[in-house]
């Protein structure tokens, strides 16, 4: 596989997974719904095939198909396989809740001997139309021994940043927005119980950006889908996302002087650094905690004709644009901003602000074009503040997941794991600060003693970037719930490749680091090897 390829378990993974999911080490290519033969098949549960006929509410069973360790499962057509660890029951079904909904749900049974008695479900990206997101967490969470659910939200688009397939569909964007995953528990429910001997015992859900946004939704409207919630860079609002994504698109392209070449992105990161990355007291490449770094992109400015090494004025105004956030018409801040000092990190900048194509556009252009207007034509070069962002926050009723209402969720014992990368160029982490800033003050001493926060330096859109960013939240999450202290260190890894450590493929390990539970941070003790965790404690922010 080749290092230079991107990844963000992304609002965007038609255009971005594609660009790590490829090489050896993930081939094995079918169509659809079709597993490659991998090692000759060893010993499986001859039940597995009999759940074809399981009797479901509105629903059918396409098929049940045992799956031998080392196979390669092609969750979507034309996408990318995924190497398997373990064996399990690969469940198929086709839920239709109304006449035009259409849900595709899989669910992945572990052998009976290695199940450990509990489920995760698994969340989407971006708009959805794909099982391959959440079968990267199924995999991972198979091979652990959880009986692992996930769907395509209920629809077929080109890729995840597409919502054409809601143009006039209001069943589809129920579907979408929380109907798809709800459905998806319960049905996963039903197959576990049909083919296992003993009860289910808890169940989990993860996901990260719209996948954070579903697993949020989950708890505020389903709480008692799920008694704990990993919830990573979560997208929302939609609606105030959207726009601001809007907003970012209109501060860098509506003008030919204010774009921001690529390769003017190395000198802000590196100034950027220069500035802010040993504020924490270890030169690393990764600034700590970016809101502290008083960075002025203005050192960059040209003293006479543009050039290679220098910001015009108006790039000058630009980058500081994206950095403080977007602001409304008053000139109020509307949405967070960007913060500095991973300005040039492939996947980072390039692809969501300031590149050809850039993701923010294309997402913004998606969200007012199909779900707000309906207008197939509508031009993201048309867009207007004052006008269209009221008419987004009237249609977001079925996709907001933003209350900071988790009482019922909390009242049962459910706990909530949110965590942001500090290098998020997609959804800013300020964003998600905020979010659980309000679930403290809404749910008192409930929220204090459920819900943590883990804020991730160097972390890129949910995974990838400078810093360490491979960690395993759902193992504490699960030790939590099931009866431990809240958790007060994760151990993150840094990898040469981040997506093949994250799929346990070995590869070389640069760097470990502790994640604190917000708003602690990582320091190092002053002795011993700054890339070993061990050498690090949790305290106070200075």
């Amino acid at each position: 596989m080749r290092h230079n390829r991107r990844l963000a378990l992304s609002l965007g993974t038609g255009s971005v997974l594609a660009m790590l999911l490829a090489g050896p080490a993930l081939a094995g290519q079918t169509s659809a719904g079709q597993t490659s033969p991998g090692p000759p098949a060893g010993p499986h549960i001859p039940q597995c095939e009999a759940l074809t006929g399981l009797p479901l509410t509105d629903g059918t069973v396409e098929a049940a198909t045992p799956v031998a360790a080392g196979a390669t499962v092609t969750p979507d057509e034309g996408k990318y396989g995924l190497p398997i660890a373990a064996a399990f029951c690969r469940v198929q079904i086709r839920l239709s809740p109304t006449p035009a909904s259409s849900i595709r749900v899989e669910v992945w049974l572990p052998e009976a001997a290695a199940w450990n008695g509990r489920m995760l479900g698994a969340g989407n990206g971006g708009f959805g139309s794909n099982m391959t997101v959440p079968a990267l967490v199924m995999r991972g969470g198979v091979a652990k021994g959880y009986a692992a659910v996930g769907s395509d939200l209920g629809h077929f688009g080109k890729s995840d940043v597409d919502a054409s397939w809601s143009l006039g569909q209001p069943e589809k964007l129920k579907d979408y927005g929380w109907r798809a995953n709800h459905l998806a528990a319960a049905v996963a429910r039903r197959v576990i119980a049909a083919y296992y001997p003993s009860p289910l015992g808890e169940a989990y859900f993860h996901g990260c950006s719209d996948g954070g946004r579903e697993a949020l939704m989950e708890a505020q409207r389903f709480p008692e889908d799920y008694d704990a919630i990993l919830a990573g860079a979560p997208a929302i609002p939609w609606a105030r996302l959207a726009t601001a994504m809007a907003l970012n698109d209109r501060t860098v392209f509506s003008r030919p002087e204010s774009a921001l070449p690529n390769t003017k992105l190395p000198l802000l990161q590196k100034a950027a650094l220069a500035r802010c990355d040993a504020q924490d007291g270890v030169t690393d490449g990764v600034i700590d905690d970016p809101r502290r770094c008083d960075f002025d992109p203005g050192t960059l400015a040209c003293t006479g004709e543009d050039g290679p090494d220098c910001l015009t004025a108006a790039q000058v105004e630009t980058v500081r644009a994206l950095y403080r956030g977007p602001r409304d018409g008053q000139g109020q801040p509307f949405f967070p901003g960007h913060p500095p000092g991973i300005e040039a990190t492939p996947g980072a900048w390039d692809l969501w602000l300031t590149g050809p194509g850039a993701q923010h556009g294309k997402f913004a252009s998606e969200f007012f074009r199909y779900f707000v207007h309906a207008d197939p034509n509508w031009r993201i070069e048309d867009f207007d503040l004052e006008r269209e962002f009221p008419q987004a926050l009237a249609i977001q009723a079925d996709i907001n997941a933003d209350s900071p209402d988790l009482g019922r969720f909390l009242a049962r014992g459910g706990k909530l794991i949110l965590y942001h990368g500090y290098g998020d160029a997609a959804i800013p982490p300020q964003n998600t600060i905020d979010y659980y800033q309000r679930v403290l003050k809404a749910g008192g001493r409930a929220a204090a003693n459920g819900v943590r926060l883990f804020m991730v330096p160097g972390m890129s859109h949910c995974l990838a970037g400078p810093g360490p960013n491979v960690f395993d939240g759902v193992a504490a999450l699960d030790a939590w719930r099931r009866g431990g202290t809240a958790p007060e260190r994760i151990i993150a890894t840094k990898y040469d490749n981040d997506l093949l450590g994250f799929l346990g493929v070995p590869v070389k390990q640069i760097r470990t680091r502790p994640l604190c539970p917000y708003p602690k941070v990582a320091r190092w003790t002053g002795s011993g090897a700054t890339d070993a965790a061990e050498n690090f404690t949790c305290t106070d922010h200075p």
